[in-house]
């Protein structure tokens, strides 16, 4: 099968991820393997071939927004059939045994085994995936507006209520591509007043069709006190810009896996009153459960560049320059 695969970490420009040619992998007991039709292009991808987030294993495949077919079952699997729809997402596997397992925090399971990181992910003709991890999808969305929702949307669902945000409050968002465009369209679906900042024009115009009530540049100061905000972008210095646009007793919560050095906060202005900073790890299935079926009721726009499979570094690189708006989905 054809893949593409992480050489050697560096900048996008020179090449790290290249093509290679590898047997279709065969399905452990508890898997199933998965014909790749579509595969979202995360920022993390980006991360991962620029060796911001250091690859576990050379020559490992990207790619953990999937979308597919079951081509094959192990002999423990049941509950999946051969030519079902199903998704996969970033975390692929846990201990079960934990505390944190135990308590419903998979994601923060020591043990975690992540897709496109720890084992080979989209960015291929085919994948397996363990089926506990493996997604049931409908058969009635396209291929491309599905795959975003397998980390984006459900990075930004996770996020939204780690920000804490009350019935009606008013959230800010910073930065503004694929898993901030899917949570601003669930929270004005729940009454939220959205306030959105980031330094793309045509991210800000994109916002503002959505529907946010206040769109401005990334360090701009929104018009009124926010009761929860998300920064999105992976840049520290947007911190304790978000930290200073909370009221009395609001949170912030940081939706990245990577993000640039925080600047020194200001006790008073950025912390005091009983402001909150939570930080957002992976995922639960329980969250990518709950935002499938959030996505089924809310009529979700999810604005999608596709790319062919021969151009998976292009999409990289526009990611990198910030040339999408909405998501990037490479189709096979």
């Amino acid at each position: 099968m054809s893949a593409w695969a992480v050489d050697r970490p560096g900048p996008i420009a020179d090449g790290p991820l290249v093509p290679v040619t590898r047997p279709v992998p065969a399905p452990q007991r508890h898997e199933v393997l998965v014909r790749v039709t579509a595969c979202g292009v995360c920022r993390t991808d980006l991360h991962l071939c620029e060796g911001d987030l250091a690859p576990r294993r050379r020559g490992v495949v990207p790619g953990h927004q999937v979308v597919g077919l079951v081509a094959a079952r192990g002999e423990e699997v049941t509950g999946l059939e051969v030519a079902q729809r199903v998704g996969i997402a970033w975390l692929r596997g846990t201990c079960g045994e934990c505390r944190w397992c135990r308590s419903g925090a998979e994601n923060l399971c020591p043990s975690s085994l992540y897709t496109g990181w720890d084992a080979d992910g989209g960015f291929a003709e085919y994948a397996t995936v363990p089926a506990a991890f493996a997604y049931p999808l409908p058969d009635d969305v396209p291929d491309p507006q599905l795959a975003p929702l397998l980390c984006a949307g459900v990075i930004g669902y996770r996020s939204l209520r780690r920000a804490d945000l009350p019935p009606g409050g008013r959230l800010g968002i910073y930065g503004f591509g694929s898993s901030a465009h899917v949570t601003a369209q669930i929270a004005l679906a729940q009454g939220a007043e959205v306030h959105v900042m980031t330094r793309s024009r045509d991210a800000q115009d994109l916002a503002r069709s959505l529907g946010a009530t206040w769109v401005g540049d990334a360090e701009e100061t929104p018009p009124v006190e926010l009761d929860s905000a998300i920064v999105f972008a992976p840049a520290g210095t947007l911190v304790p810009v978000a930290l200073a646009a909370l009221g009395r007793g609001g949170t912030l919560a940081l939706a990245g896996i990577h993000m640039t050095t925080i600047p020194a906060l200001d006790y008073d202005r950025h912390l005091f009153r009983e402001r909150t900073v939570r930080s957002v790890t992976a995922n639960t299935r329980a969250d990518g459960a709950e935002l499938l079926r959030l996505a089924a009721h809310i009529p979700l726009d999810i604005h999608v560049t596709t790319y062919p499979f021969d151009s998976v570094g292009r999409a990289l690189a526009d990611l990198a320059a910030d040339r999408v708006t909405g998501s990037a989905v490479v189709t096979l």
